[in-house]
């Protein structure tokens, strides 16, 4: 398993992450300790999780367990040293977590204090803000994305003192680093700039959605990443299962997302399904799975820190943990790229 620089913290991550979102929903506590198991058993120490989760469903009652779930083993294992943990704390809106509160100096200890006790650890390796309070264009709102209503300067404040609340938390030790998410290159260049010149904690990377099938962070965010240290942290690197081939003509499996989200968070347009198969025939070609495929594409891009998977079958976790070792031929990145020009933007 390759590392990667966590941007300027001198930690080195494992080029995939273990996801934990299904943790506690899709997945009991025995099978997501499973998989962490098999995971470092394969080469990762790196795992990603938020004070929000599990989802697929989200609710007030199973809010916090997939912490909960990793808490439980790392009790049991005694290997804290042997993980990078990575956990959020929720943006504003999101009622059942700690009321809906926004990021803000006062929200930052209550979150981490209740990250902490759920993981059962004094410290958490990458702190990350979800989304921004002002809004995100993640999540399918890129296509009418308007930041006029946006206050700049009420923007800059909350900047100035949430970074300066995570000083303090670093200094106590309860947080190492800290990370953003469905953030901007806007955003992002101003908690760089406004940390450099306090001395507050630098942004070491970012954790946006990056697939085949969703490459908004190509342009200004990948000069940002790379100009700036600032690895990506890929989120739905499979498209919430498109990738997989697995919703193909209509099918949707047993106890899969699309089960239980059907529109699989706006991604499901007749578009998805046209350009999913084109790197499915990619993939067939060449005889490579082609979620491998599709996860190993991820890992060549000159910006990235580590590509985040979930699965909730021992069998999807094996698949996904042998992308490391798929190598893409210059003819295949070819025909990626050309399915990619033919195919932008399906969602």
């Amino acid at each position: 398993m390759k590392m990667n620089a966590l941007g300027r913290t001198g930690l080195m991550v494992s080029e995939l992450c273990l996801g934990s979102m299904t943790w506690g929903t899709q997945n009991t506590e025995a099978e997501g300790h499973a998989q962490i198991d098999r995971a470092l058993e394969c080469g990762i120490n790196f795992i990603d999780t938020a004070e929000m989760y599990p989802v697929n469903p989200k609710t007030a009652e199973t809010q916090g367990r997939s912490e909960e779930i990793i808490g439980t083993w790392l009790a049991a294992s005694g290997r804290r040293r042997d993980v990078i943990l990575a956990s959020k704390i929720s943006g504003e809106g999101m009622k059942y977590v700690r009321g809906g509160a926004p990021i803000t100096a006062a929200s930052i200890p209550e979150a981490v204090a209740g990250s902490l006790k759920r993981l059962q650890t004094d410290h958490i390796d990458l702190y990350q803000f979800h989304w921004p309070n002002r809004g995100s264009y993640m999540f399918r709102q890129n296509w009418t994305f308007d930041p006029s209503g946006q206050n700049p300067a009420e923007v800059l404040d909350n900047i100035h003192e949430t970074l300066e609340a995570l000083g303090r938390e670093v200094a106590r030790g309860t947080i190492g680093h800290f990370g953003l998410s469905n953030e901007s290159a806007w955003g992002t260049a101003q908690f760089l700039r406004i940390a450099e010149a306090n001395g507050w904690p630098r942004v070491a990377s970012a954790q946006n959605e990056y697939s085949l099938l969703c490459r908004l962070y190509d342009t200004d965010l990948a000069e940002l990443s790379v100009n700036e240290d600032v690895g990506l942290l890929a989120f739905s690197p499979l498209a919430a299962g498109l990738l997989t081939g697995k919703y193909q003509g209509g099918a949707v499996p047993k106890g899969s997302r699309m089960s239980i989200v059907s529109d699989l968070g706006g991604r499901t347009t007749d578009r998805a399904f046209v350009a999913a198969q084109a790197y499915l025939d990619i993939a067939a070609r060449h005889g490579l799975d082609p979620a491998q495929m599709a996860l190993a594409w991820t890992l060549t891009r000159p910006f990235m820190a580590s590509s985040i998977f979930g699965a909730t079958t021992m069998a999807q976790l094996d698949v996904a943990l042998g992308a490391a070792d798929i190598s893409l031929s210059d003819e295949i990145m070819r025909e990626i790229d050309t399915a990619h020009r033919a195919n932008p933007m399906p969602y």
